[in-house]
């Protein structure tokens, strides 16, 4: 395998957490007993550019279909992030009636019906239809395409240029980066802005999320290779904030190389902060296998040392993220009986690998676990608040990272 950058020969690999099926390739009951598909999980770094990656086993249609669950409103803070967002690119941009934003990977709408209520035309590009569908229903305009270079060529051919191009969690989700970047170029006006949002490499090799770790994710960004691959690209990143969603995010702005867009301070600090981490060194990444390791084991230890006792642990949130970890750990029904998550699309199904059940919230009512374990740690507080009822019966909350913790 060749770097999906630089195409490098990629040799280093730095973290194997063995074979799992697709994170979000929810099951139903009928589906239990049918083969389920399993691919390698293991990540690689190019030591050329520090692009950081996994293996090419799944294609992002298979893992990006019809059927799929995750509905970013489901999540007020998320919600509450993209809205302030909104309000904050509009005043910095000035954009107005005669701008055009693109949101590429729009999902159900959660960001883009902000532009629609302000009168900022928009448009979403969404390959997933569940998803595609509720957008479609609050007017938000959807393609139902996979965005790359030759759909931005269509674009362009029918007189649609981008005065903001938005992606959020979407830059690591493609297997041909330089082709989307490639896209990004072309649909961007002269003095158009690309905003990027998606976990901060940094962050994972610093608080042991090797859980965020899966197939849909195909790329692992630092702002050093960021830059990297915009400037192959002919762009330029003026801008970079640090967020703390998904457990610690950037948010890059982007220009064409030739923009009259002042180039950040921000950019320099980050980048030292990669630096001084050794990000651009093999340091923080031949350590990091036995770090997961010992999250993994703390985890097992801690379930298991619950059942002999007699006690009752429930999940909550069928992330992705807790569908990594389950299955790294080979956690089943017998320790971790059920999960609450308030999606419905989820609900009724069974997580992938592990095929625990998936409840609704209103079941931790009924079933009175001892401890709550928060699969999506990066929400724990929204979930703390949203289920403070459970401390009226003594339970507890647990999160696995970056060490096993009760709340």
């Amino acid at each position: 395998m060749n770097c999906r950058h630089c195409h490098s020969k990629l040799e280093r690999l730095f973290l194997d957490l063995g074979f799992a099926p697709p994170s979000n390739a929810y099951l139903n009951e009928a589906q239990l007993k049918a083969p389920e598909k399993y691919y390698p999980l293991r990540l690689f770094v190019c030591e050329d550019c520090w692009l950081v990656q996994t293996d090419d086993y799944t294609q992002a249609d298979e893992l990006f279909d019809k059927n799929y669950a995750y509905f970013s409103s489901v999540s007020k803070g998320w919600l509450d992030h993209a809205s302030k967002y909104c309000s904050m690119v509009t005043n910095k941009l000035g954009l107005n009636k005669d701008s055009l934003v693109v949101e590429i990977a729009s999902n159900d709408g959660y960001l883009l019906k902000n532009f629609i209520n302000a009168q900022i035309p928009c448009l979403g590009i969404e390959p997933t239809l569940s998803t595609a569908a509720e957008a479609e229903a609050l007017g938000i305009p959807v393609l139902k395409e996979f965005f790359q270079k030759a759909l931005a060529e269509q674009l362009v051919k029918s007189g649609r240029s981008a005065d903001l191009i938005i992606g959020n969690n979407v830059f690591a989700h493609v297997p041909t980066i330089n082709d989307f970047t490639d896209g990004i170029k072309l649909l961007l006006k002269p003095e158009g802005t690309v905003t990027l949002e998606f976990p901060h490499l940094l962050k994972l090799l610093e608080q042991r999320q090797f859980d965020t770790v899966y197939h849909e994710h195909f790329s692992y960004l630092s702002l050093y290779t960021t830059i990297q691959i915009f400037e192959k690209a002919g762009l330029r990143v003026y801008d970079v904030e640090e967020l703390n969603t998904h457990g610690g995010s950037l948010r890059i702005y982007g220009c064409h190389q030739e923009s009259k867009m002042a180039t950040s301070d921000n950019i320099a600090r980050v980048l030292a902060k990669e630096v001084e981490f050794g990000m651009q060194t093999l340091e923080p990444y031949i350590h990091f296998q036995g770090l997961a390791e010992n999250v993994k084991n703390d985890v097992i230890e801690f379930l298991i040392s619950q059942y002999k006792l007699g006690k009752k642990v429930g999940a909550y949130g069928a992330a992705a993220k807790g569908c990594t970890l389950l299955n790294f750990a080979g956690i089943k029904t017998d320790l971790l009986p059920f999960v609450c998550d308030a999606a419905p699309s989820k609900q009724n199904h069974f997580l992938p690998g592990s095929h625990i059940p998936i409840l609704p919230p209103n079941e931790l009512k009924i079933l009175k676990p001892d401890f709550v374990f928060i699969l999506p740690w990066n929400i724990k507080e929204e979930v703390i608040e949203q289920l403070s009822y459970i401390r009226d019966w003594g339970g507890k909350f647990v999160v696995a990272i970056p060490k096993l913790t009760v709340l």
